[in-house]
Protein backbone atom coordinates (compact mmCIF):
# COMPACT_ATOMS: atom_id res chain seq x y z
CA UNK A 1 0.00 0.00 0.00
CA UNK A 2 2.44 2.54 0.94
CA UNK A 3 5.16 1.46 -2.41
CA UNK A 4 2.07 2.52 -4.72
CA UNK A 5 1.07 5.63 -2.91
CA UNK A 6 4.82 6.50 -2.88
CA UNK A 7 4.60 5.73 -6.80
CA UNK A 8 1.69 8.07 -7.36
CA UNK A 9 3.45 10.77 -5.08
CA UNK A 10 6.50 10.82 -7.25
CA UNK A 11 4.87 11.18 -10.03
CA UNK A 12 3.65 14.22 -9.08
CA UNK A 13 6.68 15.29 -8.11
CA UNK A 14 8.21 14.21 -11.27
CA UNK A 15 5.15 16.40 -13.31
CA UNK A 16 6.10 19.42 -11.33
CA UNK A 17 9.57 19.27 -11.94
CA UNK A 18 8.56 19.08 -15.40
CA UNK A 19 7.07 22.17 -15.04
CA UNK A 20 9.94 23.63 -14.07
CA UNK A 21 7.98 24.54 -10.47
CA UNK A 22 10.72 22.85 -9.19
CA UNK A 23 14.09 20.08 -9.28
CA UNK A 24 13.63 16.94 -8.19
CA UNK A 25 17.10 14.77 -7.45
CA UNK A 26 17.29 10.78 -6.70
CA UNK A 27 19.78 10.72 -3.80
CA UNK A 28 22.04 7.47 -2.62
CA UNK A 29 25.69 6.41 -1.65
CA UNK A 30 27.39 3.80 -3.61
CA UNK A 31 30.33 2.08 -2.40
CA UNK A 32 33.01 0.66 -4.82
CA UNK A 33 35.74 -1.52 -4.09
CA UNK A 34 38.96 -2.87 -5.78
CA UNK A 35 37.86 -5.77 -5.98
CA UNK A 36 34.43 -6.34 -8.40
CA UNK A 37 31.17 -7.83 -7.03
CA UNK A 38 31.32 -11.04 -8.53
CA UNK A 39 27.80 -12.63 -7.95
CA UNK A 40 27.63 -15.18 -10.71
CA UNK A 41 30.09 -15.97 -13.57
CA UNK A 42 30.40 -17.82 -16.19
CA UNK A 43 33.56 -20.07 -17.14
CA UNK A 44 34.38 -22.77 -19.89
CA UNK A 45 33.58 -26.17 -18.44
CA UNK A 46 36.68 -27.53 -16.05
CA UNK A 47 37.69 -24.03 -15.31
CA UNK A 48 37.69 -21.90 -12.40
CA UNK A 49 36.54 -18.32 -12.78
CA UNK A 50 39.26 -15.90 -10.73
CA UNK A 51 39.95 -12.66 -10.30
CA UNK A 52 42.69 -11.40 -7.76
CA UNK A 53 40.42 -9.92 -5.04
CA UNK A 54 42.87 -6.83 -3.30
CA UNK A 55 41.26 -5.78 -0.15
CA UNK A 56 41.73 -1.94 0.44
CA UNK A 57 39.51 0.94 0.97
CA UNK A 58 36.20 1.79 -0.40
CA UNK A 59 35.61 4.57 -2.78
CA UNK A 60 31.77 6.02 -2.01
CA UNK A 61 29.80 8.54 -4.00
CA UNK A 62 27.42 10.41 -2.92
CA UNK A 63 24.88 11.15 -6.12
CA UNK A 64 22.01 13.00 -7.06
CA UNK A 65 20.57 12.25 -10.34
CA UNK A 66 18.24 15.49 -11.03
CA UNK A 67 15.33 15.73 -13.15
CA UNK A 68 17.12 17.70 -15.84
CA UNK A 69 19.88 14.88 -16.57
CA UNK A 70 22.55 15.79 -15.05
CA UNK A 71 24.40 13.85 -12.20
CA UNK A 72 25.86 15.92 -9.02
CA UNK A 73 28.52 13.79 -7.14
CA UNK A 74 31.26 13.97 -4.30
CA UNK A 75 33.78 10.93 -4.41
CA UNK A 76 35.68 10.24 -1.14
CA UNK A 77 37.40 7.69 0.26
CA UNK A 78 36.29 7.87 3.90
CA UNK A 79 32.73 6.79 5.61
CA UNK A 80 30.23 8.21 4.55
CA UNK A 81 28.81 10.35 7.83
CA UNK A 82 25.89 12.13 8.18
CA UNK A 83 27.86 15.57 8.57
CA UNK A 84 28.97 14.78 4.90
CA UNK A 85 25.67 14.04 3.86
CA UNK A 86 24.63 17.41 5.02
CA UNK A 87 27.04 19.05 2.87
CA UNK A 88 26.54 17.47 0.22
CA UNK A 89 22.65 18.62 0.17
CA UNK A 90 23.73 21.68 0.90
CA UNK A 91 25.89 21.81 -2.32
CA UNK A 92 23.26 19.95 -4.34
CA UNK A 93 20.82 22.69 -3.34
CA UNK A 94 22.81 25.99 -3.60
CA UNK A 95 23.70 24.48 -7.43
CA UNK A 96 20.13 23.83 -8.19
CA UNK A 97 18.71 27.41 -8.08
CA UNK A 98 15.28 26.77 -7.50
CA UNK A 99 13.47 24.71 -4.76
CA UNK A 100 14.79 21.45 -4.97
CA UNK A 101 12.72 18.07 -3.17
CA UNK A 102 15.29 15.09 -3.00
CA UNK A 103 13.70 10.90 -3.21
CA UNK A 104 15.61 9.36 -0.74
CA UNK A 105 15.83 6.14 1.29
CA UNK A 106 15.82 6.30 5.27
CA UNK A 107 19.47 5.41 6.00
CA UNK A 108 20.30 6.51 9.58
CA UNK A 109 22.84 9.22 7.82
CA UNK A 110 20.04 11.02 6.06
CA UNK A 111 17.92 11.51 9.37
CA UNK A 112 20.91 11.52 11.86
CA UNK A 113 20.25 14.19 14.96
CA UNK A 114 23.26 16.11 14.42
CA UNK A 115 22.47 17.35 10.98
CA UNK A 116 18.64 18.05 12.01
CA UNK A 117 20.04 22.06 12.57
CA UNK A 118 21.12 21.93 9.15
CA UNK A 119 18.68 20.44 7.67
CA UNK A 120 15.67 22.95 8.81
CA UNK A 121 18.00 25.42 7.43
CA UNK A 122 18.00 23.91 4.05
CA UNK A 123 14.04 23.58 4.27
CA UNK A 124 13.78 27.62 4.67
CA UNK A 125 15.75 28.02 1.46
CA UNK A 126 13.43 25.52 -1.02
CA UNK A 127 15.11 22.15 0.26
CA UNK A 128 12.37 18.91 1.04
CA UNK A 129 13.33 15.65 1.46
CA UNK A 130 10.94 12.79 0.56
CA UNK A 131 11.64 9.64 2.52
CA UNK A 132 10.74 6.39 0.21
CA UNK A 133 8.74 3.79 2.36
CA UNK A 134 11.01 0.76 3.70
CA UNK A 135 12.23 -1.42 1.35
CA UNK A 136 11.57 0.14 -2.30
CA UNK A 137 14.88 1.24 -3.64
CA UNK A 138 13.16 0.33 -7.12
CA UNK A 139 11.47 3.67 -7.04
CA UNK A 140 14.80 5.81 -5.84
CA UNK A 141 16.12 5.87 -9.57
CA UNK A 142 19.88 6.18 -8.83
CA UNK A 143 19.87 2.83 -7.89
CA UNK A 144 19.84 1.85 -11.06
CA UNK A 145 23.03 4.14 -12.50
CA UNK A 146 24.66 2.46 -9.34
CA UNK A 147 23.84 -1.17 -10.52
CA UNK A 148 24.71 -0.15 -14.55
CA UNK A 149 28.20 1.21 -13.43
CA UNK A 150 29.29 -1.99 -11.04
CA UNK A 151 27.73 -4.76 -13.24
CA UNK A 152 27.82 -3.21 -17.11
CA UNK A 153 30.14 -0.39 -17.32
CA UNK A 154 32.83 -1.26 -15.24
CA UNK A 155 34.79 -4.10 -16.82
CA UNK A 156 35.35 -6.99 -14.71
CA UNK A 157 38.63 -6.88 -13.09
CA UNK A 158 41.26 -5.96 -9.71
CA UNK A 159 41.97 -2.76 -9.66
CA UNK A 160 44.62 -0.37 -7.35
CA UNK A 161 42.75 2.61 -5.61
CA UNK A 162 44.14 5.12 -8.15
CA UNK A 163 42.86 2.78 -11.13
CA UNK A 164 39.53 2.55 -9.25
CA UNK A 165 38.96 6.16 -8.97
CA UNK A 166 40.03 6.79 -12.24
CA UNK A 167 37.54 4.21 -13.72
CA UNK A 168 34.48 5.66 -11.56
CA UNK A 169 35.34 9.41 -12.19
CA UNK A 170 35.56 8.47 -16.18
CA UNK A 171 31.69 7.24 -15.71
CA UNK A 172 30.59 10.06 -13.66
CA UNK A 173 32.04 12.54 -15.76
CA UNK A 174 30.73 10.78 -18.83
CA UNK A 175 27.09 10.42 -17.77
CA UNK A 176 24.99 11.66 -20.40
CA UNK A 177 27.56 11.44 -23.22
CA UNK A 178 29.46 8.26 -23.19
CA UNK A 179 27.13 6.76 -20.42
CA UNK A 180 23.61 6.62 -20.63
CA UNK A 181 20.59 5.10 -19.10
CA UNK A 182 16.76 5.53 -20.19
CA UNK A 183 13.51 4.95 -17.69
CA UNK A 184 10.66 3.38 -18.48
Amino acid sequence: MKFREAQAEIEQLVEKSRTGETNLAYVDEAGFAQAQPNRTAWTEKGEVHLITAERGKRLNVLGALISNGTLFTAKFWETTTAAAFGGFLGLLLECSGKPLTVILDNASIHKAKEIQPLLALLKGKGLTLYFLPPYSPELNRIEKLWHKMKYEWMAFKARSAALLEADVTEILDGFGSKYRMTFC
